[in-house]
Order: C-alpha cells, then sequence, then structure tokens
C-alpha cells in the first residue's frame, strides 16, 4: 500500500505539471522485498532425490528509484523573439543565486532591466548569451546557436552553446524547472546546436511537458485500483486470523 501511494504521488506530480514549460515526467520503479524461505530448490531429499521447486513467501514492494525521461515533449509556438526550444538534446545554463550553476530545457527567456537574458525568475542564463544592448530592435536566433542582434548602437553577433550529460537521468530535480549536476549524471559536455548530437534551436517556440495525460489517468486508476486490492487483501488476513483465535476444542 505504501509502494502504491508513492506510485499515485509520482503521478499526481506529472499531472500537475501538464502544463509546465519544459517539464520532464517521472516513473517510479520497484523491487520485490527479502523472501521467507521455507523449502530451498534443489535441497536433498534422500535417495539422491532434489526439491525441483522452493517454498518463498514474498514480503512486499518497495520503491527505489524515481528516473526521469526525458523524452522530446511538445513544441508550441508562440513568437516572442526570445521564447527559444531545443530540438533534441541539450540544456541551457543557468547560473543560480549562489554562483553555481544550474541547467534547463525552458527556453522562455526575458530581457532584464541591464539587458542580461534571464529566467522567469530572473536568473542569468548563460551558454554564451551577451546582454542585449538599449535600443536593440531585432533578434534572431539561428538552428545551429548563431545569435545577431541589430538596433540603433549596431549589431551584435554571438554563438549559444547547449550542455548535455552522459546520463540525464541522473540530474538532481531542484525545482523551478531546474536541474544540477550530480555524481549519477556525469560531467557536463558543451557543444554548439546541431553539432556532434546536439539538438537544435528554434526561435519562437516553447518545448511543452512530455506528460500525456491519457497514460497518466490510466496509470492513476491501476495505481488507485492496485491501493484498493492491498487493503482488502490486508482485511481478509486479519479476518483469517481472527476466525483461527477463536477457534474452541
Amino acid at each position: 500500500m505504501q509502494s502504491q501511494q508513492m506510485n499515485l504521488d509520482v503521478i499526481a506530480n506529472n499531472l500537475a505539471n501538464v502544463n509546465t514549460t519544459g517539464f520532464k515526467k517521472s516513473k517510479i520503479e520497484f523491487q520485490d522485498l527479502l523472501y521467507q524461505t521455507t523449502r530451498t530448490a534443489g535441497a536433498e531429499q534422500g535417495a539422491g532425490n532434489t526439491l525441483p521447486t522452493g517454498l518463498q513467501i514474498g514480503h512486499g514492494s518497495r520503491a527505489v528509484a524515481t528516473s526521469r525521461i526525458f523524452t522530446t515533449g511538445e513544441v508550441t509556438q508562440t513568437g516572442e523573439k526570445l521564447d527559444v526550444a531545443i530540438a533534441g538534446d541539450g540544456f541551457f545554463e543557468v547560473q543560480l543565486p549562489d554562483g553555481t550553476q544550474a541547467y534547463t530545457r525552458d527556453g522562455a527567456f526575458k530581457v532584464a532591466s541591464d539587458g542580461r537574458i534571464t529566467t522567469s525568475d530572473g536568473l542569468s542564463v548563460l551558454s554564451g548569451f551577451q546582454p542585449v544592448p538599449p535600443g536593440t530592435t531585432g533578434v534572431t536566433i539561428a538552428p545551429n546557436g548563431a545569435v545577431s542582434l541589430s538596433g540603433s548602437a549596431g549589431v551584435t553577433n554571438f554563438q549559444v552553446q547547449l550542455t548535455r550529460f552522459n546520463n540525464p537521468a541522473g540530474l538532481q530535480a531542484v525545482g523551478g524547472n531546474l536541474f544540477r549536476e550530480s555524481l549519477a549524471s556525469g560531467a557536463p559536455e558543451t557543444g554548439n546546436p546541431g553539432e556532434n548530437g546536439f539538438g537544435e534551436l528554434s526561435q519562437g517556440f516553447l518545448e511543452m511537458s512530455n506528460v500525456k495525460v491519457v497514460e497518466e489517468m490510466v496509470k492513476l486508476i491501476l495505481a488507485q485500483r492496485a491501493y484498493e486490492v492491498n487493503s482488502k487483501a490486508i482485511q481478509a488476513a486479519d479476518e483469517m486470523l481472527q476466525q483461527s483465535n477463536n477457534l474452541r476444542r
């Protein structure tokens, strides 16, 4: 029952973030617990005979991992010049208030008062982004990461890069559409969009959540039914023990 409750919590979190930009759904993974072995398979029974099968009683299941699924979500056109979607592998690098780096697939960028490119929470976006000069009227972001800013101050060009990891499922989610590097994820690797397996950039688009509502609703129903069946099994076992305790000679 505890395992199914945790399963339900993961599904609920996925459904809560169905409209979260760049969100990656999670799946919970289980393992069976230790077994009580009454008869061991292969044990000697005398006269050269061995047991073909054993007798083991399991003790339930436990949750061992919540793995992130980094499939690409649906891409939606917004028309905003600083909305950027990654079509393929890669993350944008973001600087946290404590000076450390985090990584995101949320490309809904904004311009701060000092010209810095920031996230919706005001965190500075790194990945090669440069400040937007005052008087800038045009922003062009090519699929290969080449950015051109044009305006009264002239034309400014710079190159945006993406970051990827050997094991993105090992990244630590910290909220705010951000992930942090961990020992399991491996060291970050940077490269130009569209090269060496990195995804391309799409200006004026945003990658939405990869959560599929129908799929999660089916999982929700299955988790609820499994929880109910487990509770009925406990009730049935309790009634059987009660009958045994009430036996009279």
